[in-house]
């Protein structure tokens, strides 16, 4: 039944770097909703990442390196994968764009576009920009240049390439925004796309001469040319699942909900679902896009040094609580400035001094009382499911923080430490169900914390818990 079954794919990160917290939040949002779609709904889920492979950035970065292209993403490849252990992440695919299934279904989904009549070749003209690898118009570009890559130059291109009819699908798109009002969240996201389309559509070119730019995928039937990076990397989507192979995990989970940052809101609401119209495919269920994190101000940039990476944060909070304070940053769509300094205080007023210093005052006294534990598993809250159901993540780890404020506040009025042994009783068990239902809901945000506290909590003799989350060295 595919009303049991949940498919989510993060974008597929470009690796001419290493991993920042830039797609660490993106990632780690997708791991937070999959859990829950796993853990506590219990559906079957596929969580797809990977990496983007091709294109001309990876060329010029291996030819700069004095690598072959395929080395050179090898080694970040690994990087990417790396993520895995450091954040504790759930993701059941990792694709690579490289990949001789992924290059096969690619070609095969160009071999469809082209039969149904949305692929041409001509001469074309156009400005483009290598950072974002697209082309731009003016009025994209500010004093001549890409604001996301102002220190890259705009390239002036005149060649022949092949052609995407996205010009075809300016209708078809407006149609599926309209009989699918939250296909993009948040809602301002999907006003500015319906916005872009409906200002017309112009078609894009999707190969490269291959004596200009060879690292890409063959196009089918004409050896001089690759397919341009964003028509092959997209298709991953689909691939991961195995097709064209339209049985199996294809059949059963697509079509899927994708994460992505706002820099990818054309690529993944138009331009994807124009080509999945032209192969025949049905469209994405749903995409989610984020806002871009700076630093003190900044936009993250190795030249300037002020790139943190996720590696760096789980070395310093651990990584539940690096999870968290991604998470705790802001909702879909919002633009986030963050700090060391920032995360420092967030650690400490919501962790250490938070859920942790509660769960060890109350295991305290649970040791020194001799509590008998007769609490059950408790009941998740309905706005916390409705939160994590329309994905909307920092709603519902505000929740669970409420929760744990109202009984810090429980706790020091009834001060058990004054009452008599009965009433102690009644007032930890209350904490303790409470603390159950706390570790339940931060489980899909930190799924090692949210364990420990439930196996402690969950005993039926509680005795003092280690500290959950240590104060940080100055």
């Amino acid at each position: 039944m595919k009303n049991s079954n949940f498919y989510l794919t993060t974008t597929l990160p470009y690796v001419n770097a290493e991993p920042h917290i830039g797609f660490a939040l993106e990632i780690v949002a997708g791991d937070v909703i999959t859990r829950y779609q796993r853990d506590i709904l219990n559906k079957k889920v596929v969580f797809n990442t990977g990496t983007d492979e091709h294109g001309q950035k990876i060329y010029q970065k291996a030819l700069e390196n004095n690598q072959e292209p395929q080395a050179y993403v090898d080694y970040y490849a690994t990087k990417f994968e790396e993520l895995k252990e450091i954040l504790d992440l759930g993701y059941t695919n990792f694709i690579r764009t490289t990949d001789k299934n992924h290059v096969k279904a690619a070609q095969h989904f160009w071999e469809l576009c082209n039969e149904n009549g949305y692929i041409y070749k001509k001469e074309y003209k156009t400005k483009y920009c290598v950072g974002c690898e697209l082309e731009k118009t003016d009025s994209e570009l500010t004093d001549g240049c890409c604001p996301l890559h102002p220190n890259k130059d705009i390239e002036f291109r005149e060649e022949e390439n092949y052609f995407f009819k996205f010009s075809a699908f300016q209708q078809p798109l407006l149609d599926l925004y309209k009989d699918n009002p939250e296909f993009v969240k948040p809602d301002s996201k999907m006003k500015e796309i319906t916005a872009f389309v409906k200002n017309g559509l112009q078609d894009f070119s999707i190969s490269r001469l291959k004596e200009k730019m060879p690292w890409g995928i063959q196009v089918p039937g004409d050896e001089n040319h690759v397919m341009y990076v964003w028509f092959d990397a997209l298709v991953n989507y689909i691939s991961t699942l195995g097709w064209p192979d339209e049985k199996g995990e294809f059949a059963d989970f697509w079509p899927g909900v994708q994460v992505a940052g706002k820099d990818n809101l054309r690529q993944q609401s138009a331009m994807w679902q124009a080509m999945l119209l032209a192969a025949g495919v049905s469209p994405s269920k749903q995409i989610l896009i984020n806002g871009f994190i700076s630093v003190d101000g900044q936009k993250m940039s190795k030249s300037i040094g002020n790139v943190i990476s996720p590696r760096e944060m789980v070395a310093r909070y651990g990584t539940d609580a690096t999870r968290y304070l991604l998470m705790n940053l802001g909702p879909f769509g919002t633009d986030m400035d963050v700090s060391w300094e920032k995360f420092d205080v967030t650690y400490t007023a919501f962790l250490a001094n938070g859920i942790g210093n509660l769960c060890s005052r109350v295991a305290k006294l649970c040791e020194k009382t001799q509590l008998h534990n007769t609490t059950q598993k408790p009941s998740i809250p309905i706005e916390y499911n409705d939160s994590l159901e329309n994905s909307e993540i920092l709603t519902a780890l505000k929740l669970t923080q409420n929760i744990q404020d109202k009984l810090d506040k429980f706790f020091a009025e009834k001060q058990p430490w004054k009452q008599s042994p009965d009433e102690a009783e009644v007032t930890l068990l209350e904490a303790v169900t409470k603390i159950r239902l706390v570790a339940t809901m931060i489980s899909p945000f930190m799924p090692a914390i949210g364990q420990k506290i439930t196996n402690h909590f969950s005993q039926e003799k509680i005795s003092a818990i280690t500290p959950l989350f240590p104060r940080l060295e100055k």
